[in-house]
């Protein structure tokens, strides 16, 4: 079932949500929209990066790390469990299920612009070829079998979303899961994951430098505050989660992540 979608205009409130500005004008360019939240955890995964010791010193001079199909570790599932699971969706639940395990039953938002890209392209040269296609595979490769098989294998039944947003799909994850901050939910898992192409789609994807998986369980609060507003920028060097996790491992305050139109500013409170 679908997360709930944000009302413009909602007054702004400490658990999440948007809020107008203080004259409470509306109209193009007027009316900026807010959330708060707070990150209560984070994890991160990439080719050769998992702890934080290891994102501390990836932060200091970013780098990308050769790809060469290195599996993330998911020992905590049974063998015949595991064997269903994508790259991408061990990736998901690497990161995911050490949060999840100190949690009860809690919401997650799954952003990928991609998705299970490799497994699409097997389906398609099966048809090119005129080749059956397999029931298995064809069901696995859509884009919230993820999230299915997370709510399956966690025995978990709480609301689950999976997004294909474009460069700005972490804060249109972020907005998701606030939304269901604003209606009550206590936390909220996010993750953002994307596997490397494969070398048919390279020429035409040059938004993921590299395999990578990021989340983030949050919590009402305003730690963290994230504005939208009409602008344009310079495009971010590396995905916006990845810029996040650079922030969260140096202590920056704020960000600027720009995607077409939209300017989003993220601030934290160190008062």
């Amino acid at each position: 079932m679908p997360a709930p979608r944000h009302d413009p205009d909602r007054n702004s409130t400490a658990d999440g949500g948007f809020a107008v500005d203080k004259e409470g004008r509306k109209g193009p360019g007027r009316v900026r929209r807010v959330t708060y939240f707070k990150i209560d955890q984070w994890r991160a995964w990439a080719p050769g990066l998992d702890t934080v010791d290891d994102w501390q010193a990836w932060q200091q001079a970013p780098f990308a790390p050769a790809d060469e199909g290195q599996q993330p570790d998911v020992s905590f599932l049974p063998a015949m469990q595991r064997r269903r699971l994508s790259r991408l969706a061990r990736m998901l639940f690497h990161v995911c299920w050490p949060i999840a395990e100190t949690q009860a039953p809690l919401p997650l938002v799954f952003v990928s612009r991609h998705g299970e890209t490799p497994r699409t392209l097997n389906i398609l040269a099966d048809l090119a070829r005129n080749e059956p296609l397999s029931p298995t595979q064809f069901s696995l490769s859509v884009h919230n079998a993820i999230i299915g098989l997370w709510s399956i294998l966690r025995a978990d039944s709480s609301e689950m979303s999976a997004l294909a947003g474009e460069g700005d799909g972490l804060e249109q994850g972020l907005l998701e899961a606030a939304s269901l901050l604003g209606d009550g939910a206590p936390a909220v898992l996010l993750v953002v994951a994307e596997e490397t192409p494969p070398a048919l789609y390279a020429p035409f994807i040059d938004d993921v430098p590299f395999s990578y998986a990021v989340a983030l369980l949050l919590t009402p609060g305003t730690d963290w505050q994230l504005r939208l507003q009409p602008g344009s920028g310079p495009r971010s060097t590396w995905p916006h989660a990845l810029e996040l996790v650079r922030a969260l491992c140096n202590g920056q305050t704020s960000l600027h992540h720009h995607w077409k139109n939209r300017q989003w500013t993220w601030s934290r409170n160190t008062a």
